[in-house]
């Protein structure tokens, strides 16, 4: 006879473990009509794992019936310090409930009893006939039900990490018995479900004592040989309670559940229903499984059909592009400076011209549409598609929108550089996902079927053209307009421009740097073997553990999960007495520089024109800053010689010619001056005062004639830095290494000395708290979902953000509206803009230009914005990169 297995699920536990786990990490998880889905999602990631785990030939998900159980009845406050459900989680429980009977599961509950009493019941019948069974929750009070037929799956961390709770571990984990738990729970009670047990007695005491006596019952009729004065007292006194948690935790196993074990037989999902339950959730991984015959279904069931009429050289002059139009230029890949064309489609009003072939952009009349300036054009990411399209030597001209810019400006959050999940956080569900079409990672691929990529194509078009009208609207509302016409949409093709020029770069340098850092490298290693009196791996955290920890004895300050934390904070802490902990620091830090900036350049230094093309991504960050990828340029280190030294391979393309750099003084602690209005702040700019020195007289009460060491405006730097970002006392006394104590003292009396920036940063918080978001200078905006978050951490995080996104953002805004004006200034000069590092512009020119971008550059960097105090600009010039510092 084939063995029945049953799989018994606590629902509500196992939905709550799914809600917070991928809350915390996702964040947003919401379907097309605005749904929450984070329950659903993981609770179905857990159900597929048990279900394959498990192969159970019968299955039931319990669910709780209600608040109003026969224990309330037994104790008024039973669970009563549980805050309400989140209305996030309880929205999904129908939909969850709907998941598990397209499924084939069946589900139940049942009044005035807990899911824990339908699964102890069933369990038990299951148990009497021969069924092996598994129980899953995030609920430990399970466990009293395992036993030699019984194991008990507790999801440790979020629905994926499992731990199983057989009798054997039960005794091994907890020192008891499964019997034994709800004896446990009598002494100790239980906070989370809000029952008392008996004063004093914690986890440690009461294990001891249900292993000396067995019970609660054999702990009291041994009272009288307890002779720790305080415990017997609190034990007499609190028997009640001991007695009543004891019949709070014990789980009835025999509720008068209805289903019978033959009413929970498992034959499998009805597969069109799940489907259909997918495509409603928006899970397109899900859909992915239930491919058959390697075709997925559509995660968009109702997509309607779209004309669309495919372009050859043979009818290439009927193409009809009247007025305004909507283009897609189509890469196989995200670096679209290298990526393979794979098609294009261009058109209006579902008339929808496509084709593989993009050298047929580069005849007439699509070339000169492309490049008309007065045609206005929709596109999905304009700097992508000035950049695809230069390579076809086409100058695109006269982009009026941009889906992707004005997305990313209604909602930081909403920067997916794919157009069809950019479409649905816009509720527009007509067109599929790159994802669901091309696949994703290695599986990737453009299909070879005409009529899937065609179609593909044109709804891709047809939503840019849809969505236009409504983005454009809400960017009116916002009051983002302006930022959207005259410094975004204008910056991506700055940018754009910039990426084109590159960088020039001297792989002979990088490759003598390389060398150089091999034999520093490989004297360091061959002192810290002689330190360590052996050789071993000193990338590996495990042997250098045992090394610095086991060998050599060194004091251990902090230990992980793994072994013995070999962290950073770490060895700086032994360094002072350990040189071997210094050296092994120094050894991390050029072998990073190594493999990352020497290693890492070299193979992305362009064959033909030696450059290396940078990507800036303009629609990353929620402040507005841009980063750089493929190589990232903004990271290059700049605090040791070893990653300076890296600037020397950057060079300018011709000989004679130089580096120019400009970059802002302070621009953020001057934008604080200016939101701030704090007068204090904005008279020591205003006279040209080193700020951190001026803040180090104000908040260590320095005389005029007192000096202001090194030490002390280091500590206000940091003090200054850290009110930008929102720092706590704690964070200040980390940065520093100042007591906790000090640190809010500092904080104190920087508030005190700087009465504007406290009222600041106070508005700035009120201001979120009542409207969800904050803004820029310039109307850039960032909603802070967490704002009004019962959970504390997510508050206070939301808070800080709210102080420092303005400040971040606005200097953002500034250098962007810089590098506009900038583009335009240089127009007739042979100077090229090369690069963005966050405050810093980076030109190169012939070195008669010099004296002209010296006063040039900073006067349109100074005047990019007016605020209430003056902006300052400082610039150099060398033969490379690491010169003009």
């Amino acid at each position: 006879m084939a063995e029945k297995r049953l799989l018994l699920i606590d629902g509500n536990s196992v939905a709550f473990k799914a809600f917070f786990a991928l809350y915390n990490s996702l964040g947003r998880f919401t379907n097309g009509e605005g749904l929450h889905t984070n329950a659903i999602y993981g609770f179905n990631t857990m159900l597929e794992t048990m279900l394959d785990n498990v192969k159970p030939t019968h299955v039931l998900v319990a669910f709780d019936a209600g608040k109003v159980t026969f224990r309330t009845k037994m104790y008024d406050n039973y669970k009563g310090g549980r805050a309400k459900t989140a209305p996030e989680l309880s929205e999904q429980f129908p939909y969850l409930k709907e998941l598990l009977t397209a499924r084939g599961i069946k589900t139940y509950e049942l009044p005035n009893y807990e899911a824990d009493d339908i699964i102890g019941t069933t369990a038990k019948r299951a148990a009497a006939a021969g069924f092996t069974t598994t129980i899953v929750t995030g609920d430990r009070d399970l466990t009293q039900l395992a036993d030699e037929r019984t194991t008990v799956a507790i999801s440790k961390k979020g629905v994926s990490e499992i731990e199983h709770y057989t009798p054997a571990y039960v005794k091994e984990k907890l020192g008891v018995t499964p019997e034994q738990i709800i004896d446990i729970k009598g002494l100790r009670g239980d906070t989370s479900d809000n029952y008392p047990g008996v004063t004093g007695v914690g986890p440690k005491r009461a294990v001891d004592l249900i292993d000396k006596y067995g019970s609660v019952e054999g702990v009291y009729d041994h009272i009288d040989e307890i002779t720790a004065k305080k415990l017997k007292e609190h034990l007499v006194e609190d028997h009640d309670n001991a007695v009543l948690s004891k019949k709070l935790a014990t789980i009835n196993r025999d509720a008068p559940v209805e289903l019978t074990l033959d009413d929970l037989v498992y034959d499998g999902p009805d597969r069109d229903a799940l489907v259909a339950f997918y495509q409603q959730m928006g899970f397109r991984k899900f859909l992915q499984g239930m491919a058959v015959d390697g075709e997925t279904p559509s995660a968009l069931p109702g997509l309607r059909d779209i004309a669309y009429t495919e372009v050859t050289a043979a009818n290439l002059n009927s193409v009809q592009l009247d007025g305004e139009c909507a283009f897609y230029l189509e890469m196989d890949g995200d670096n679209y400076h290298l990526a393979e064309f794979a098609g294009f489609v261009i058109g209006a009003q579902d008339h929808w011209w496509v084709s593989r072939n993009v050298q047929l952009l580069q005849q007439e009349p699509l070339k000169g549409y492309l490049e008309d300036a007065q045609r206005p054009k929709q596109v999905f990411d304009a700097k992508r598609t000035y950049v695809g399209l230069n390579r076809l030597n086409i100058t695109l001209a006269g982009v009026d929108g941009d889906l992707l810019l004005a997305s990313y400006l209604l909602n930081t959050y909403d920067n997916s550089n794919d157009l069809g999940r950019v479409a649905a956080e816009h509720d527009y569900d007509q067109v599929e996902t790159d994802e669901d079409v091309y696949g994703r990672g290695a599986k990737r691929a453009i299909p070879t079927d005409d009529t899937v990529f065609f179609t593909h194509l044109a709804r891709k078009a047809r939503a840019i053209e849809h969505l236009k009208a409504q983005l454009f609207q809400d960017l009116e509302t916002n009051d983002q307009v302006k930022l959207y016409r005259e410094i975004e949409l204008p910056m991506a093709f700055v940018l754009a421009r910039m990426e084109i020029a590159g960088i020039t770069v001297d792989a002979d340098e990088l490759k003598a740097m390389g060398s150089k850092f091999s034999e520093q490298l490989a004297e360091i290693e061959q002192t810290i073997y002689n330190e360590a009196g052996e050789e071993f791996n000193i990338g590996s955290p495990k042997q250098l553990g045992h090394i610095l920890f086991e060998k050599m004895g060194l004091p251990v300050i902090k230990k992980t999960k793994t072994g013995y934390s070999t962290a950073v904070g770490v060895l700086e802490k032994l360094a002072a007495d350990a040189p071997i902990a210094e050296n092994i620091l120094k050894y991390r830090k050029i072998a990073k520089i190594q493999s990352t900036y020497v290693e890492g350049l070299l193979k992305v230094i362009h064959p033909d024109d030696h450059k290396v093309h940078t990507r800036y991504l303009q629609t990353l960050t929620q402040t507005g800053r841009l980063s750089s990828v493929d190589p990232n340029l903004q990271n290059i280190p700049v605090r040791s010689e070893e990653g300076k030294a890296i600037r020397k391979a950057f060079i300018p393309r011709h000989p004679g010619w130089q580096i120019f750099s400009s970059d802002y003084s302070q621009i953020e602690l001057r934008v604080l001056a200016h939101m701030s209005h704090d007068a204090n702040m904005q008279e020591a700019f205003r006279e040209g005062q080193d700020i951190h020195a001026a803040t180090a007289r104000r908040i260590f009460k320095l005389g005029p004639d007192e000096e202001v060491t090194p030490n002390i405006r280091r500590q206000a730097k940091a003090v200054n830095f850290g009110i930008v970002y929102g720092i706590s006392d704690f964070g200040l006394s980390q940065n520093i290494g100042i007591p906790r104590k000090q640190a809010k003292q500092f904080i104190d009396t920087y508030f005190e000395e700087y009465p504007g920036v406290k009222a600041y940063t106070e508005r700035m918080v009120q201001l979120a708290h009542e409207q969800g978001y904050v803004e820029t200078i310039a109307h850039r905006r960032r909603y802070l979902p967490d704002i009004n978050s019962r959970n504390f951490n997510q508050r206070s995080f939301a808070e800080r953000t709210a102080m420092n996104t303005p400040i971040q953002g606005s200097a953002a805004d500034i250098i962007k509206i810089a590098m506009i004006r900038m583009e335009d200034a240089i127009k007739d000069l042979q100077a090229t803009m090369l690069l963005q590092v966050h405050d810093e512009l980076i030109f190169e020119a012939p070195a008669e230009e010099m004296a002209t971008l010296e006063k040039l550059v900073p006067k349109i960097m100074d005047s990019a914005v007016q605020l209430e105090i003056p902006l300052k600009v400082d610039s150099h010039y060398g033969p490379t990169w690491y010169d003009v510092k």
